[in-house]
């Protein structure tokens, strides 16, 4: 695995949620929306943890303000983003994977 990526894994749950969001151009209240209902209300990101956030994955170039109206930003996946978040997947399928195989042995 490529060294500028690994240095982004693992990703934590939060983190993993909001780059899966920005697939497509969001912003924070959206986003915050939309990590609840994909997380069947699991994980909730609150404003200040969201904007953290956002700053320090812009900082990274992990995802990218393509948007900014009425005070609303709105934000986007990278391509590098893409590449960490593929890897965060095929990591955590194979955690799942393997898990399967042993709660079936149990």
């Amino acid at each position: 695995m490529d060294e500028q990526i690994s240095r982004y894994l693992p990703l934590t749950e939060a983190t993993a949620y909001i780059l899966m969001a920005v697939v497509e151009p969001l912003h924070g209240y959206a986003l915050m929306q939309k990590v609840e209902q994909m997380s069947q209300g699991t994980v909730r990101i609150g404003p200040g943890t969201l904007y953290g956030a956002f700053a320090q994955l812009e900082k990274e170039g992990l995802i990218r303000m393509v948007k900014e109206a009425d005070r609303r930003k709105s934000y986007l996946l990278t391509e590098k983003g893409k590449t960490v978040l593929l890897e965060h997947l095929r990591r955590t399928e194979l955690l799942v994977t393997y898990g399967r195989m042993i709660a079936k042995e149990m």
